[in-house]
């Protein structure tokens, strides 16, 4: 049985997570555990969001009807299934064909790196440290995924060009971070110190971005 569709006036606009939860649906049907899931697969890597909004989000689509829900019982247990509508569909159509949001880069970790000079260069470098770390764990994520398909156990293979095509860029931004956090341990422990005062090093270090990083920590 199907619930009742709240006031559109309740309702508030759809937002960008609204419409990857849209896109889900238009997939097919989804319980909110099964788009929890899905979001911890792979949207984790370009727009991550807690897990307890991919329990509320469905239920403002419903409320905006741009979706329906219905409950089932599998194995003795209830669960939420959640369908896109004609006017959810028309919606996900019209912001795929409308200009985007600026892209965002959020990491405390780099923003410790920052502001060095408040710590100490082992701070530094055990920021830099984590960074390369968590970039491994990416890499290794995507080729994880790459595995999965490669042995026919993969979601939505007729459409797995496109994911692959997103995870190429999002992995070698992860492949930069971690060549980059090689070099940048290397600068920080011949620095000895956290900010060293050389306008010169720092200028010739932003005007070298895309040639390969140099080996000479000090690049002298």
């Amino acid at each position: 049985m199907n619930t009742p569709i709240e006031s559109k006036k309740q309702a508030r606009r759809p937002t960008t997570t609204s419409y990857a939860v849209l896109a889900m649906l238009a997939l097919r049907d989804h319980s909110t555990y099964e788009l929890t899931k899905q979001m911890q697969l792979s949207q984790h890597y370009l727009w991550p969001r807690a897990e307890s909004n991919m329990y509320a989000e469905p239920k403002r689509l419903v409320a905006a009807g741009l979706a329906t829900s219905r409950e089932e019982w599998t194995g003795g247990r209830r669960r939420t299934v959640y369908s896109i509508t004609e006017t959810g569909r028309a919606e996900l159509a019209s912001w795929l064909s409308a200009p985007s949001s600026r892209t965002r880069f959020e990491s405390e970790a780099l923003l410790k790196v920052f502001f060095g000079e408040n710590g100490s260069v082992d701070d530094m470098r055990a920021s830099i440290q984590a960074l390369r770390e968590e970039a491994t764990i990416a890499i290794e994520h995507w080729n994880g995924i790459a595995d999965r398909y490669d042995s026919g156990e993969g979601d939505y293979p007729h459409r797995f060009a496109l994911s692959a095509l997103v995870a190429r860029l999002l992995g070698e931004q992860q492949a930069a971070t971690v060549r980059w956090a090689e070099w940048a341990e290397r600068v920080v422990t011949a620095w000895g110190r956290p900010s060293p005062t050389d306008v010169e090093w720092g200028v010739d270090v932003i005007r070298s971005t895309g040639e390969p990083f140099d080996p000479d920590p000090l690049l002298s």
